[in-house]
């Protein structure tokens, strides 16, 4: 089997506005977000189904994305970092950390956004500030 998008992004085979990635989780901004600092969560070990990876990795994933969330908020206006898992898209288990106010702003079948690069980069940049802090 061909590896994912998500397996060739960790690869480096095509680029991304990492947030972090330690030796089993990558974060990074989605490029067709709802909102601005839309961010995935994957691991990365190439796993088609959240629910198929083992209770170590799925905790860890989360773990991984609560730091991630935390560091969100900081920096991006929003009252929470909303939280979904619809595993369609890609077939690479991610979770979706989306800053909203309500439950509107996790509308899927709104149009998604876009930003320049430069833009992106600085939306990045911005959140691997508030991890270090």
């Amino acid at each position: 089997m061909a590896p994912t998008i998500f397996s060739r992004i960790v690869a480096g085979d095509i680029p991304s506005y990492r947030i972090a990635e330690n030796d089993d989780y990558y974060a990074f901004l989605d490029i067709q977000p709802l909102v601005r600092g839309h961010t995935l969560v994957i691991p990365k070990k190439e796993t088609d189904y959240i629910f198929d990876l083992d209770d170590a990795a799925l905790g860890g994933l989360m773990i991984f994305a609560k730091g991630i969330a935390h560091a969100m908020k900081k920096v991006l206006p929003c009252k929470r970092i909303g939280t979904t898992v619809i595993g369609l898209e890609v077939p690479h288990a991610h979770i979706h950390l989306i800053p909203i106010f309500g439950v509107g702003d996790m509308d899927f079948n709104k149009p998604k956004l876009s930003f320049s690069p430069i833009e992106m980069e600085a939306t990045a940049q911005k959140i691997r500030a508030a991890l270090d802090e």
